[in-house]
C-alpha cells in the first residue's frame, strides 16, 4: 500500500493584502462617506455585524467589491462598548451593582485605532502611500498609517467576508 504525504507549505502563505489603520472620532457610517468620496470608493454597510461569540462583540463592516480591480475593500470598526453590571464585592447591608462600560478591541495590539481598512489586494509602495494621504487629507481623520498584517498576534479576527 502506498503511502501519500500531504504538503501545506504553500497553503498557508502570508496574507496578501493591505492594512490601515484609522484614528479617528466620528462615527462609522460618517468615516465611510468622507471615504468614498475622497478614494472614489462606494463602501456599504453589510447587513450583518462582524459577530465574536466569545466575547458577545459585534463590529460595523462596510464592504465594496471593486470588480474593475478584483479588490474587496472592508471598513470595520476596532472598538464595542457595551454596559455591564458588576456587583460590588464589599460586605453591606444591601446588594449593590454598578454599571461599569466595558470596550472590547477587534485587534488588541491597537487600542487607540478607532477603525482599519482592510484592502485584499497588495498594493506597491507609491500606491499605498497615495491611498494613506488621502486619508489623511480628510480633517475629521487624526491620523492614518499601514499596518503590516502579518506580524499582528490577532490577525484571525480579520478574516471575515
Amino acid at each position: 500500500m502506498a503511502v501519500h504525504k500531504l504538503i501545506l507549505d504553500d497553503v498557508f502563505e502570508e496574507v496578501d493584502c493591505t492594512l490601515i489603520a484609522i484614528h479617528c472620532t466620528i462615527e462609522d457610517y460618517r468615516l465611510a462617506y468622507l471615504l468614498n468620496k475622497n478614494l472614489s470608493t462606494n463602501l456599504n454597510r453589510k447587513s450583518s455585524n462582524l459577530d465574536f461569540c466569545v466575547d458577545n462583540a459585534t463590529y460595523s463592516v462596510f464592504e465594496w467589491e471593486d470588480s474593475k480591480y478584483l479588490t474587496t475593500w472592508c471598513l470595520v470598526s476596532n472598538i464595542y462598548k457595551t454596559e455591564v453590571y458588576k456587583q460590588d464585592n464589599f460586605n453591606s447591608l444591601f446588594n449593590t451593582e454598578e454599571k461599569v462600560i466595558e470596550t472590547i478591541y477587534l485587534v488588541p495590539e491597537y487600542k487607540a485605532v478607532n477603525y482599519f481598512l482592510k484592502i485584499d489586494n497588495e498594493f506597491n509602495l507609491s500606491e499605498e502611500k497615495r491611498i494613506l494621504d488621502k486619508i489623511l487629507d480628510i480633517p475629521q481623520v487624526a491620523t492614518a498609517f499601514s499596518i503590516d498584517i502579518n506580524q499582528l498576534k490577532s490577525k484571525d479576527n480579520l478574516i471575515f467576508s
